[in-house]
């Protein structure tokens, strides 16, 4: 175990957001498991690749509970409703605890009620902050238990009076269902640009609101920097679950041809966006397939390199088969999901001659039993 000296965090207990707080090893079901991947492939044990360990969280969704007068934003305990109120929290960029701050005094000054979860009542359930690297400006999302804005757009003209230049851009969801999900279905933005922007390795990557994106932004980085340099000049190349293209515009440059998959329609736009600031000759290589992974598993049988990164659920039924029925010249596995990726890559392993070339760990969920694994596969054929 490789423990860092960090200062005590002013939040644990009971924040339950970093339960190794301060340990920099993988953590060990992850480790021993992997490893013992790695090694019946005939690779060494992965090693764990680290970014910075404090200030590298860009994004945030914080809990909004209390009451007007004594608003707290933060997670809830381990199994429960009850939040804990993070004001200071380490991990998070300053300026996320800056926005929080400033919505705290918006809260209390505009009389907003916070969301009461049992009884189903108040105006703002959630908070999301983004920030964005270039400017250091910070997208917010007010969530309000409402399916229209008004309850918030005093709260949303303080909020945005109040930071000024520090913001970026600011959006209302409404979220009036009772449910455990964070972001519900209606949207109206307030102002400012449509996404942030950010670029990897170079590429304008473009990330709307409701659209996923790493939370570590450096060192995932990194990984679409991999990921890049496991592409043959020429390849041509299918990404499933593509996001906003923060791997495959990365690719476009050297491939002939890159079909981007992806069902999330705010995923989608951001995808658009930064296709059309890529030169003409590279917008010409691309093509957007819209929809479930499993119903685009004919692109595997049609590519030279196929770049999944699923959910935690892990592929879709229907493309696992297809890569087991016509696997690739090469497979680029982004996983999320450890217990999912052990499974399909043992099955990938034993039902076509695809072989296990490369295994990473990154640490973009740091201090937790998450890690995010990066495997490269090719047919024995090809080294």
């Amino acid at each position: 175990m490789s423990v860092n000296a960090l200062s005590p965090c002013p939040h644990r207990p009971p924040c339950p957001g970093c339960p190794r707080y301060g340990d920099r090893s993988a953590p060990a079901s992850a480790e021993r498991e992997l490893g013992e991947l790695a090694a019946a492939a005939g690779l060494a044990p992965p090693t764990l690749v680290r970014g910075a360990d404090l200030a590298f969280r860009q994004r945030a969704r914080l809990a909004v509970r209390g009451r007007s007068a004594s608003p707290k934003l933060g997670l809830f305990q381990e199994g429960t409703h009850q939040i804990v109120d993070i004001p200071s929290c380490p991990i998070h960029h300053p300026r996320i605890n800056e926005v929080a701050a400033a919505l705290k005094r918006g809260v209390r000054a505009s009389g907003v009620a916070p969301y009461a979860d049992a009884p189903h009542r108040g105006d703002l359930r959630y908070v999301q902050i983004a920030i964005e690297r270039a400017s250091g400006q910070a997208q917010l999302v007010l969530v309000g238990n409402a399916e229209r804005p008004d309850p918030l757009d005093g709260l949303a003209q303080q909020l945005a009076r109040e930071l000024g230049s520090a913001l970026h851009s600011l959006w209302w969801n409404g979220n009036p269902e009772r449910t455990n999900r964070i972001l519900g279905p209606h949207w109206l933005h307030v102002s400012g640009p449509p996404a942030l922007v950010e670029h990897v390795n170079g590429i304008a990557v473009h990330f709307p609101p409701g659209a996923f994106a790493q939370s570590h932004a450096a060192l995932a980085e990194q990984l679409a920097a991999r990921v890049a340099a496991w592409v043959p000049a020429g390849a041509r190349v299918a990404e499933l679950y593509a996001g906003c293209g923060s791997l495959g515009l990365g690719v476009l440059a050297q491939a002939a041809s890159v079909a981007f998959n992806e069902l999330e329609p705010q995923a989608l736009h951001g995808l658009a966006l930064g296709l059309a600031e890529r030169p003409p000759a590279e917008q010409a290589r691309a093509r957007l397939v819209p929809g479930r992974a499993g119903d685009a598993a004919s692109l595997v049988a049609e590519s030279d390199v196929v770049i999944v990164d699923p959910p935690r659920r892990g592929l879709d039924a229907a493309l696992l088969a297809a890569l087991c029925a016509t696997p690739p010249a090469r497979l680029v596995y982004v996983s999320c999901g450890l217990p999912a990726f052990l499974r399909e890559a043992r099955e990938l392993l034993a039902a076509t001659d695809l072989r296990l070339r490369a295994l990473e760990i990154y640490a973009l969920f740091p201090y937790t039993e998450h890690v995010e694994t990066l495997a490269l596969f090719t047919r024995d054929a090809v080294q």
